[in-house]
């Protein structure tokens, strides 16, 4: 994955680091937080400077998660609980729960958005749910904007300061990065097989 980073970069440039934060919200095992650290590192080589790489990383991210909200929002609400009532514990989500999000959502909507764009998994799909809450797309991007930009920026500065040392660190990263992997999936298979269907139903009534 590396390698192909690498590649892309000195074949591309900036555009490069563009095109691939905006994959990394279209197909996730693409990590900003391998991309980011190296095209940082790559700005202290003379090859770009920091602020092209923080700006070139910012527009590809945020050009990336604008699929995932018309998605939700051509999904809505009625159709993402009849998908969790079918299918529902492969996503670890009762109908319930998408009730209750949306309830979450739409009085955090905003923050909801800023703050997801800076946790890993969620920066991507937080921006389903917003789709499904029709927030309005200015809004939606001005938030994404300031958390994806918040991201990027600490993830390329943290390259650009390495600096010679990245190499070194980039060594260890790879490691614990799989073990974390490993734990995402223990998890998740825990989740499938104790799921509860009306998960969040007590919770929902209280509401009502």
């Amino acid at each position: 994955m590396e390698a192909f980073v690498q590649s892309m970069m000195q074949t591309l440039g900036v555009f490069g680091i563009a095109l691939l934060m905006f994959l990394e919200n279209i197909f996730p095992p693409m990590p900003s937080e391998l991309i980011m650290p190296l095209a940082g590192y790559r700005s202290t080589q003379g090859d770009m400077s920091i602020v092209a790489v923080i700006v070139s990383g910012s527009i590809g991210s945020l050009l990336g998660v604008v699929p995932w909200y018309y998605a939700g929002r051509w999904l809505g609400k009625a159709r993402t609980k009849r998908f969790a009532e079918r299918h529902g514990r492969w996503l670890t989500l009762s109908p319930a729960d998408v009730e209750l999000a949306d309830r979450w959502f739409k009085d955090k909507g905003p923050l909801a958005v800023l703050f997801g764009r800076l946790v890993p998994t969620v920066r991507t799909l937080i921006s389903v749910p917003a789709g499904i809450a029709c927030m309005p797309l200015p809004r939606f991007l001005v938030y994404s904007a300031i958390g994806t930009a918040i991201w990027t920026s600490a993830l390329a500065l943290a390259g650009y300061l390495l600096g010679q040392a990245y190499e070194t660190v980039s060594a260890y990263v790879g490691p614990v990065s799989n073990v974390v992997l490993v734990l995402i999936a223990v998890y998740y298979v825990y989740r499938v097989v104790t799921f509860d269907p009306n998960h969040g139903e007590d919770r929902l009534q209280r509401q009502r």
